[in-house]
């Protein structure tokens, strides 16, 4: 395609995505039209994708991280023939595939953004699917706005993608000036952004955006470069084209005024079919796993800590399968990642100190066909929650593992203790949430996780604990065990994980003393087996649970919700961590927080008092 007809094309997109958000009412038009241009050459000349067969794995890879100029994309979606125009005017309405940021819904579309800060971590999962694992010589794009350039998980993708060697990455700035509320930073400084890559060893190119020649030769010197990742910083106008609202404040996030002045200005609307060019025929290069899955056993009366039944548990599993991968944020000698790296350290990724990146690169992995298990402890899991909520609207599958987990991990602190991962687990659409108590029953649900659809999490724990299970034993996700049941109990006891087995020994106390409990193992904490809790509740009338986490959004709230459909409701009762830990051994922790079995007792025979009065 001639330049004139780049700049054509520009237009059309620039036309589209005002008609787009005029027919919505809402939308970001001024935020498409800038960076319109850098998308007309990228769909002309650059990009190498079927849009009849978005599954195939030569296909590149098109991240629009500032997920707002959804306009533009779907505009660039009509060009290639992809959508027609009667769809176009379908944007942001109820039931349409054109929502107001891009998700998965349509075909085309790896992974959700709007988030800003999220494109290139998750870009940068994709690279390295390709350049480790698939060896496949597609390209990532990923579209930046430069206000998401202040993002701290930017940098983290961006010192990852440098260490990386990733040279089939192009980062392509929309530096159009303006943010939501006014200017950005750095305005059209765009040395000040080069200077920053460069410094992460990145190359760099500056370019006038709206020059569609410069901006090819920019894209084909991208292609060519090696060994390192290229960002074009491309210099824009926001509003491009349209007098009214180019480069003004205050014109975000809203249809153009007049949408008919501003078509006629733009020279009307088009209806240009744009050829793209076909990814090249090539075949993945995948290991082939063995097929049999080969499980750690642990025999029953022993003692292994989870994390450990984990590590051996994942090495068993990338054994058996080859598209399973594993990550980690620099602690797989705690989180026990570290076996699955000795036994397959061509699909082990080491993502430092960088949950963010941790999190994306699991997404952008799983974007890819792979399955990933990402590792770190519980507590700095956290700071990834925002990746993680955005994996769920992605649609992506996940497994995420939290070492470390609770007061049990004793004298580090609580600084290290995951505390609130179950109830941010628990809030994410579609999650799983799994915490099991022993070795064999954490090897069952390690290998389970692999075929769950969502956002996938396994909370282990540091310290060892008894065998209970033998290694043969189910545990189906949704379900429960019940260790100890009678025709006489007085109460039930929940627990999960550590808490599991201070519940037992409290059981043997209060039987002593003529008090028999039922004792309920919780493994599965999401979903939750609402029928045995039920049969629990309308056999022993109350309910104490018992965790090692902080009462908000945990086992107790998962059990509480349980009975929120109009069963039958019992008394219910909760122990969990109340007060700020501080350090002390394993022991102390557990008593000090009211969560052992000391506690459990005490808190049994006070629940059961009350019943009788």
């Amino acid at each position: 395609m001639r330049y004139e007809e780049l700049a054509e094309l520009g237009q059309q997109l620039r036309v589209d995505s005002v008609r787009a958000a005029d027919a919505a009412g809402s939308g970001h038009p001024t935020s498409s039209m800038s960076a319109a241009d850098l998308a007309a050459v990228l769909l002309a000349h650059h990009l190498r994708y079927d849009f009849d067969d978005p599954g195939n794995p030569a296909n590149d890879h098109l991240i629009f991280s500032k997920g707002h100029a959804s306009p533009l994309l779907y505009a660039l979606y009509k060009a290639a023939g992809a959508i027609d125009d009667e769809e176009l005017l379908t944007f942001r309405r109820l039931g349409s595939r054109l929502e107001g940021h891009p998700t998965p819904t349509l075909p085309w579309v790896d992974v959700a953004t709007g988030s800003l800060g999220q494109g290139l971590p998750v870009g940068v999962g994709m690279a390295l699917a390709g350049k480790r694992l698939d060896r496949i010589p597609y390209r990532v794009w990923v579209l930046s706005g430069d206000s998401e350039m202040a993002e701290g998980s930017v940098w983290e993708a961006v010192e990852h993608a440098a260490f990386e060697q990733l040279d089939h990455l192009t980062l392509v700035i929309d530096v159009n000036r303006l943010g939501q509320r006014g200017p950005t930073r750095h305005g059209h400084d765009l040395d000040a952004y080069a200077r920053r890559l460069r410094a992460f060893g990145w190359h760099t190119l500056e370019v006038d955006g709206h020059d569609v020649e410069a901006v090819d030769k920019a894209f084909t010197e991208a292609a060519q470069v090696q060994d390192r990742p290229t960002a074009v910083i491309a210099a824009t106008f926001k509003g491009r084209g349209v007098a009214a609202v180019e480069d003004q404040e205050g014109k975000h996030g809203k249809p153009l005024p007049d949408a008919d002045a501003a078509i006629e200005e733009l020279g009307g609307p088009r209806f240009v079919r744009t050829e793209v060019q076909s990814p090249p025929t090539v075949r993945a290069q995948r290991a082939e796993g063995t097929g049999r899955l080969e499980l750690p056993r642990y025999d029953t009366g022993t003692e292994e800590a989870t994390r450990n039944a984990y590590g051996h548990a994942l090495a068993a599993l990338g054994s058996a399968r080859g598209d399973v991968v594993a990550l980690d944020g620099e602690v797989s000698d705690s989180t026990r990642t570290e076996y699955f790296k000795k036994e397959h350290p061509d699909r082990f990724f080491e993502c430092y100190i960088a949950e963010q990146q941790l999190v994306a690169a699991a997404v952008g992995l799983q974007a890819c066909g792979w399955v990933p298990y990402a590792s770190s402890f519980a507590a700095f899991l956290t700071r990834a929650h925002d990746f993680i909520r955005m994996a769920s609207v992605s649609r992506a599958g996940i497994n995420l593992v939290g070492s470390h987990a609770g007061v049990s991990i004793g004298q580090d602190g609580p600084s290290q203790m995951g505390l609130e991962d179950l109830a941010m687990f628990r809030a994410v659409h579609g999650s799983t949430v799994l915490y099991p108590c022993d070795a064999n029953q954490t090897a069952r649900l390690v290998a389970a996780m692999a075929d769950l659809d969502g956002v996938r999490y396994l909370r282990t724990t540091r310290g060892e604990a008894p065998v209970i299970y033998g290694p043969d034993e189910a545990f189906p996700v949704g379900g429960s065990k019940v260790l100890l049941r009678s025709d006489h109990d007085r109460a039930t006891v929940v627990a999960a994980g550590i808490t599991v087995h201070e519940a037992l020994r409290a059981a043997d106390a209060l039987a002593a003393d003529g008090i028999p409990v039922r004792v309920v193992d919780l493994y599965s904490v999401k979903p939750v087996d609402v029928d045995t809790l039920n049969d629990a509740a309308g056999a022993t009338g109350c309910i104490l649970t018992v965790e090692d986490h902080h009462p908000e959004g945990g086992i107790g709230d998962a059990v509480a919700d349980a009975f929120s459909d109009g069963r039958p409701m019992p008394r219910l009762a909760r122990l969990a961590v109340r007060s700020m830990p501080a350090s002390a051994t394993p022991g102390e922790q557990l008593h000090a927080s009211g969560i052992d079995a000391e506690a459990i007792a005490a808190a049994v025979k006070l629940l059961v008092e009350r019943v009788v009065h």
